[in-house]
């Protein structure tokens, strides 16, 4: 229901992807074949890192956490349109709304540092391998992950806080498929200048810019390492060990920076809608195929667990 007035709501209605009614079939069986194979390929790539003790190596111990937080982000927020086509409710409480903003938030940021983590291992495989068991052992790997996910679902807390003050909205429809931080914003009535101003600096700088340099630097002096390397053998095998964290890093990078960086207005709000689709749906589908058809340690893993399915 739309409210001309200023007035306190205490549940929306999440629009969807399409309000389009002949559509809505179509786009439901796209996003469950989507969200049942990103669930499968995640699920097996973690799998494989549990159950392989070949694959028990930082990059692979990383690699399980980013498997983690594909299938929980992609269940977070595409669970509604899901639900909503199944049972027709696609109503969601004030709390439920700014809880799911919260979590989904925090899986973000924590896919970022995440990704930071796992450019600094690849760092001290090519430019330390001697020093490489040392520096990743054991302890330092389940430290760095630790760091990672408390870290990111602190830095949302400033967020949620401000977000959940806001006392009035001009709508209670969020033309969205769940609920993030630019469509209720240009619904609120409140004032969002404290929280705009925290977007800033805490924003651009802690979850934006600073991921980005801690993930982009290592590879100078990884590059740099690689074009030292004499062989031709040598170099390719060198970058093909990071080949695919590259290809994940820039895919995410990408997706983030055409979905926030634009200025708010009707047509980029559904512009942001479907790169936030990608980025909720596509990315998380995309990430074990990048892994395991450029990776010849999970596609032979995989390979020797089928093997051994098939004797039992």
């Amino acid at each position: 229901m739309e409210h001309n007035n200023q007035t306190k709501v205490t549940f929306f209605i999440i629009m969807g992807i399409s309000s389009l009614p002949e559509l809505q079939a179509l786009i439901f069986f796209l996003v469950l074949l989507i969200y049942l194979f990103t669930l499968g390929g995640n699920v097996t790539i973690l799998l494989l890192v549990c159950l392989d003790h070949h694959l028990h190596t930082p990059m692979y111990f990383f690699l399980g956490n980013l498997s983690i937080l594909d299938i929980s982000s992609s269940t977070i927020s595409l669970h509604k349109i899901l639900v909503a086509y199944l049972i027709g409710d696609n109503n969601v409480s004030f709390l439920s709304c700014i809880l799911q903003f919260y979590i989904f938030s925090s899986l973000a940021c924590n896919e970022l540092l995440i990704l930071v983590a796992m450019s600094y291992d690849r760092y001290v495989a090519i430019c330390q391998p001697l020093r490489y068991s040392v520096i990743m052992n054991s302890k330092v790997c389940a430290l760095l992950a630790v760091v990672c996910w408390v870290t990111s679902f602190l830095e949302v807390v400033p967020y949620v806080t401000l977000l959940s003050g806001f006392s009035c909205y001009k709508s209670n429809i969020i033309n969205h498929f769940f609920c993030d931080l630019v469509p209720l914003l240009s619904l609120t009535c409140s004032d969002t200048s404290t929280l705009k101003l925290l977007s800033l600096i805490e924003g651009l700088l802690l979850l934006s810019i600073t991921p980005s340099v801690l993930t982009f630097t290592p590879y100078v002096f990884i590059i740099s390492s690689i074009l030292r390397i004499r062989s031709n053998t040598g170099r390719r095998k060198a970058f093909y060990t990071c080949s695919s964290h590259i290809a994940v890093v820039v895919l995410l990078y990408v997706t983030l920076v055409c979905q926030y960086l634009k200025p708010t207005t009707a047509d980029s709000l559904e512009s942001n809608k479907l790169f936030s689709l990608f980025n909720t749906a596509a990315v998380p589908m995309l990430n074990p195929l990048i892994y395991s058809l450029k990776n010849r340690d999970v596609k032979s893993s995989l390979r020797r667990k089928l093997k051994l399915t098939k004797y039992l």
